[in-house]
């Protein structure tokens, strides 16, 4: 069995995969100080809740952007799974061809879903990633990765909006049911959702214009089907995507 880790900035999401299918799946808040023995015991824990055997994991295979917890994933995979981590970075062979300027910039959670929305969809194709950011990465017929866009999270802008004025009140994010809110905390969600909505389809059109009427787009991250749900262009979620792009990254160089 394969134990896939995706950690985020907001969250970690962790997934067990057996014969390539994906059996359990946790999302987490991210936890910058959690030791090595934290994750471990929390991690027995899942798999015990799960009814899952801690001691058939053959493999471990990290996502990550958030650098302190890098030390303590590497030394839980090795204490409590006896296996050394694979970190993806722009220097693992995932089978794309990064042609970012500096490589080394790209987040492993951009090119591990453009890994597997290539492998879903082939080119030219578009991740949309709706977590603390929202990514747009592009992967071209060839399977290069081009590039993307980056703008700031639902989660940021709500924060925002209530750190920097003085009576705007916290609010969820959801759809409103109607774009002219009656009440503030409406018209703040209207704003958010259907604001949202409109960047996304806007750059989605400025996509397609660039990369090719043919190009297929697919979301993922916490709020991806209820974004789809209102689109007009982007028709298709995976909140799966990052893990099922780590099993794959895993198959490529496992036996290396």
């Amino acid at each position: 069995m394969l134990l896939a880790l995706d950690a985020g900035n907001t969250n970690i999401t962790i997934g067990v995969f057996r014969n390539g299918s994906l059996v359990s799946r946790w999302r987490l808040r991210t936890v910058h100080g959690q030791t090595a023995d934290e994750w471990g015991v929390l991690l027995r824990n899942l798999f015990s809740l799960a009814g899952l055997d801690f001691s058939i994991i053959d493999g471990v295979i990290i996502s990550s952007v958030v650098p302190p917890l890098d030390a303590s994933l590497s030394e839980m995979s090795r204490q409590y799974f006896h296996r050394e981590p694979i970190f993806v970075t722009s220097e693992t062979d995932t089978g794309l061809r990064i042609l970012y300027e500096n490589p080394r910039e790209v987040g492993a959670d951009r090119i591990v879903n453009s890994v597997a929305a290539f492998h879903d969809l082939g080119g030219p194709c578009v991740v949309v990633d709706l977590g603390t950011a929202i990514t747009f990465d592009a992967v071209s017929p060839q399977g290069e990765y081009l590039g993307g866009i980056i703008c700031p999270g639902i989660g940021i802008s709500i924060q925002a909006l209530f750190v920097k004025t003085a009576r705007l009140p916290m609010v969820d994010f959801r759809d409103p049911g109607r774009l002219i809110g009656t009440n503030t905390v409406g018209s703040i969600q209207s704003g958010l959702y259907y604001g949202l909505i409109s960047m996304i389809d806007g750059l989605i059109e400025r996509l397609a214009a660039e990369l090719g009427s043919d190009t297929r787009f697919i979301a993922t991250g916490g709020e991806a089907e209820l974004i789809v749900r209102g689109s007009r262009y982007l028709k298709r979620a995976d909140p799966d995507l990052t893990l099922r792009g780590l099993e794959l990254i895993w198959e490529r160089n496992r036996q290396r």
